[in-house]
């Protein structure tokens, strides 16, 4: 388990107590927690290069009935500013060791696309504290992934993409993140910003840490060892991931899947209020 060095309730300017920096072995965790304490428990995990920003539309429909805590991996949001968020069982310490600094015990963990990953390898190394899964539109197996543009090819190539990212704008950024939506949507600023100040390399790693660990054994196997109850979601129009691929989660015992007709990659920002009702009536059952 990874050991946190020191607690703080420092904030950041402009923001409310809910949010915290923990020292967790010897960088700065980005904690956001709303509801109350005393509530059930659901962890929200972003995806690997966006801040936990994209959460913000189904927090309100969340708070009255649990505690929400929403945590920025290293190298994402206001953890960034280290680089290297690391492979997946360590984005998955890092987590456990955040929960135990709030002395929470016990959690539904959400995650959405690699963030599922994280939430499956915190469950994976705390059995006895995560209580279920919902996963957010995250491919069961690097196979169920669509092929990325030419220019995300180029990007990830270790000189010319060092080279194009270097040439990044707040226009690319947003033309490059409109594939994450099927709806219209605004993309927040925040998500601009953070892409904006990633370094190439932890860009870099934060893409291919999921892949990796989706290579060494598919999301299905490792659920059914599990033996958690398990939510799937999964917009019909995902560009990111074949949505068609949320069948194979049916083969987790007592998996239920959910299909969102007419959304993409993020329900969570796409339809909130159906997204936030799936994600209430899933924790509630699971408590």
């Amino acid at each position: 388990m990874t050991k946190s060095t020191r607690k703080t309730t420092r904030t950041w300017p402009g923001e409310d107590a809910g949010h915290r920096v923990f020292r967790v072995a010897g960088r700065d965790l980005h904690v956001v927690e709303d509801g109350k304490p005393s509530a059930p428990a659901l962890v929200l995990l972003s995806n690997a290069a966006v801040p936990l920003a994209l959460w913000g539309p189904v927090v309100p429909f969340l708070i009255d009935a649990f505690h929400v805590i929403r945590i920025d991996g290293l190298g994402r949001g206001k953890s960034a500013s280290q680089a290297g968020s690391g492979d997946i069982p360590t984005q998955a310490r890092r987590v456990g060791a955040a929960l135990d600094e709030l002395g929470v015990t016990r959690v539904t963990a959400i995650g959405h696309s690699s963030g599922c990953t994280v939430a499956t390898a915190l469950a994976e190394q705390r059995p006895d504290s995560v209580a279920a899964l919902a996963l957010i539109d995250m491919g069961p197996d690097p196979d169920a992934k669509i092929p990325e543009s030419r220019i995300f090819r180029l990007i990830m190539a270790p000189f010319i993409g060092s080279l194009l990212w270097h040439l990044k704008t707040e226009a690319t950024v947003r033309k490059s993140a409109r594939s994450g939506f099927t709806r219209p949507v605004e993309i927040p600023d925040a998500f601009i910003k953070h892409v904006l100040g990633m370094t190439h390399r932890s860009f870099v790693e934060a893409m291919r840490a999921p892949l990796d660990y989706l290579g060494q054994r598919s999301l299905p196997d490792r659920l059914t060892e599990l033996g958690l109850p398990v939510l799937v979601v999964f917009g019909t129009d995902d560009q990111r991931w074949r949505s068609s691929s949320a069948a194979a989660y049916r083969a987790v015992p007592g998996a239920r899947v959910e299909l969102l007709a007419g959304v993409g990659h993020t329900p969570m920002m796409e339809d909130p209020q159906t997204t936030s009702r799936l994600l209430s009536d899933f924790a509630a059952g699971a408590r």
